[in-house]
């Protein structure tokens, strides 16, 4: 990877990085439906325009109806339900939290892969899984004991965790569907069809649960930004990523985008960052190098070889 690819990178994790402060910021006013309502449907609208751009509208309806139902399916399980769930999280959680809980989904689709496409699964990737998940365990548990001045209890802890947690399943098992039912269709086909799949999917709850209560200009200028930058932009960037880098390359934006979620809810929402968060993040994204395999050998893990 170039110097220019790192940036791109780095750019990327900054902007999805983003994304759980500005829903953090918009899920108030807005409430977890509309809010994400919106972010899809923007983002949804972007990429048709890029992808219009790119290719023939005929040419591009033709491969989006003969994919519908899938493109339906994956948009379901890889924006309309995860990002409510990570809405809901963040009713309770920091913007910090949820973005290192976030860093599991490789984990998620290493097991699933393994469970469902029969993926081989090493001794070490195993244990990264497990490292992983004690991660998590620890970084909650950290949240119930000190939970930075929040109203919340430890059962309203533990949920909005789950919550979270199960966001990152819902990726796993959607990266895993992808592969086996959506495998030769171009990523911003897959992007434009998901993302419109999510948005028929979320508007009859946005109508039905929009807020009586006047909205903020701030919640509106962080849906609008979590519409074009975090979803529409960066999903153009991870597609060009993989596209020069390759995917093993470009799936690496997962260890940095909790350094970026943690820092811009400290800088702009004054969050704490606590020393057992910190210790939590460590552990998940070292059980998450060893899960996808960017570690890919210890000196004291695994056979012997025999001696000669």
């Amino acid at each position: 990877m170039n110097a220019k690819n790192l940036l791109q990178l780095l750019i990327l994790a900054a902007l999805w990085g983003a994304s759980f402060l500005f829903i953090r910021v918009g899920v108030t006013d807005f409430g977890v439906a509309p809010l994400m309502a919106l972010r899809v449907g923007i983002g949804a609208a972007f990429l048709a325009v890029v992808l219009i751009a790119r290719r023939p509208l005929r040419e591009s309806a033709t491969i989006l109806r003969a994919r519908a139902f899938p493109l339906l399916v994956v948009g379901i399980l890889n924006s309309a339900a995860p990002f409510c769930l990570f809405a809901y999280a963040e009713l309770t959680l920091s913007a910090g939290v949820t973005s290192v809980i976030n860093a599991t989904t490789p984990l998620w689709g290493g097991l699933i892969g393994f469970l469902w496409l029969r993926d081989r699964l090493s001794a070490l990737r195993t244990l990264g899984l497990v490292i992983g998940f004690l991660g998590v365990l620890m970084l909650v548990w950290d949240q119930i004991a000190t939970p930075n001045g929040s109203a919340a209890t430890p059962a309203t802890t533990a949920l909005a965790a789950a919550a979270a947690l199960g966001a990152t399943l819902l990726y796993g098992i959607a990266a895993n569907y992808t592969k086996r039912h959506l495998t030769g269709v171009d990523a911003l086909t897959v992007a434009t069809g998901t993302m419109t799949g999510a948005t028929i999917v979320l508007l009859p709850l946005a109508v039905i649960y929009w807020p009586a209560a006047p909205i903020s200009l701030h919640a509106w200028a962080s849906v609008i930004a979590l519409g074009i930058a975090c979803t529409g932009v960066a999903y153009m960037l991870f597609f060009h990523l993989i596209a020069v880098a390759g995917p093993a390359r470009a799936i690496t934006v997962t260890f940095v985008i909790p350094i970026f979620g943690i820092l811009w809810g400290a800088l702009f929402l004054g969050e704490t960052v606590s020393l057992g968060m910190l210790e939590g993040c460590g552990v998940i994204l070292v059980g998450t190098a060893l899960a996808t395999g960017v570690v890919k050998r210890l000196p004291w893990f695994g056979p012997r070889r025999a001696d000669t």
